[in-house]
């Protein structure tokens, strides 16, 4: 597996190979870049041109990440060879589909099942609920294919994100690439690092990603009190304080952010669904643990894939939310992550609207809201 990271920033491109012949062998290009220019086209015909062999996967972000860098109005482009690895890329759009639960359930038939490793994807961050796509694409495939990956982004514009393959690059698109065979190792890992505060409450009313009371009390008011003077901020402020949530069935938390609140029907829209009979309770930033959780996101992800194996491709996928309330210091998150990945491997990543990654020691994949997540590869020879 051999790989290379292909930067644009400032005007300026860097770490192109000149040698045809070299890049002629490409047969992958991951694209994390800025949505205005993604969708100028300048980033795709460039790439177009130099990797002639090359299907390209693009995402629009809030951030990229080159190695230790944090960058904005960028593209970060990471190429791959594999040596012996089959792959496969399909792409779908909500459009086409009832819900987004359908469209995860019908994508993944597009793909050939057999032998199937592993699943990289990207997908729109607004108009595809990642929840239930990642249970419509599990319904298929069962507990047995990791899935990680994220959703793409938009600054803090949170406008609209463009996701595509090749030169289909639309809002609403869901992009999948599935790895197959027994020399490729994929590892993944997540951590949040947010302290926990308040009692531990129950969800008394939603209806999927919208919640409309806590303790049969009104959610956005409650959330208000709580938030005190960041109340009159809402809602970028509750980047600052998501929420920590487990199911009925489960037996661990998960973090869900606001997007939008409402104040006619006093309710709130995140990320992810919210069921009823649901634990929450309220969360608050602490700088240096969330930087430390990068660390172990990435300790976690180099752990799963074997002892003694090197990590080629490293992708990182931490939420847009973090990068907000790290502010200059989110280079440390990043520095912080690279503490545990193998000298030598390719970093490349984005800020995101929403992170996937599966459980520890598991392979359930799950929707996470302001967490680092890590995906390490390596190819066996």
């Amino acid at each position: 597996m051999r790989t290379t990271i292909v930067n644009y920033n400032n005007n300026k491109w860097t770490g192109i190979n000149d040698d045809l012949s070299e890049n002629s062998k490409v047969q992958l290009v991951i694209v994390f870049a800025e949505r205005d220019l993604l969708q100028s086209g300048i980033i795709l015909s460039k790439l177009k041109s130099l990797y002639t062999q090359a299907k390209i996967i693009s995402c629009s972000s809030a951030g990229e990440i080159n190695n230790i860098s944090a960058q904005e109005n960028s593209a970060v482009c990471t190429t791959i060879s594999f040596d012996s690895t089959p792959f496969n890329l399909v792409v779908d759009n909500i459009k086409n589909h009832k819900n987004s639960f359908e469209l995860g359930a019908n994508i993944v038939k597009k793909l050939t099942i057999q032998d199937l490793k592993y699943i990289w994807l990207v997908s729109d961050g607004g108009l595809i609920n990642g929840d239930d796509m990642i249970k419509g694409i599990q319904s298929v495939t069962g507990k047995n294919v990791m899935i990680s990956g994220g959703l793409a982004g938009d600054g803090i514009k949170f406008e609209k994100t463009l996701v595509g393959l090749d030169e289909n690059v639309a809002s609403g698109n869901l992009v999948l690439m599935g790895l197959y065979g027994n020399k490729i190792k994929v590892g993944s890992g997540y951590q949040g690092g947010w302290d926990v505060f308040g009692p531990e409450r129950i969800i008394t009313k939603s209806k999927d990603n919208v919640l409309y009371e806590i303790d049969h009390e009104n959610a956005l008011d409650l959330y208000k009190k709580y938030l005190g003077k960041y109340a009159d901020e809402l809602p970028s402020s509750a980047l600052l304080f998501p929420l920590s949530i487990k199911s009925e069935k489960d037996d661990f938390f998960i973090v869900r952010t606001i997007l939008s609140i409402d104040e006619k029907n006093k309710s709130m829209t995140f990320a992810g669904n919210l069921p009823e009979g649901a634990t929450v309770r309220f969360m608050k930033s602490n700088f240096d643990r969330l930087i430390n959780a990068a660390a172990d996101a990435a300790a976690d992800a180099v752990f799963a894939m074997g002892e003694n194996i090197p990590v080629d491709l490293a992708l990182l996928v931490s939420c847009v939310g973090r990068k907000i309330v790290l502010s200059e210091r989110v280079d440390e998150e990043l520095e912080s992550a690279m503490y545990n990945i193998t000298k030598g491997a390719s970093v490349s990543g984005f800020f995101s609207y929403g992170e996937i990654a599966p459980q520890k020691d598991k392979k359930i994949s799950h929707l996470h809201n302001q967490t680092m997540t890590v995906t390490t590869f390596a190819e066996l020879p």
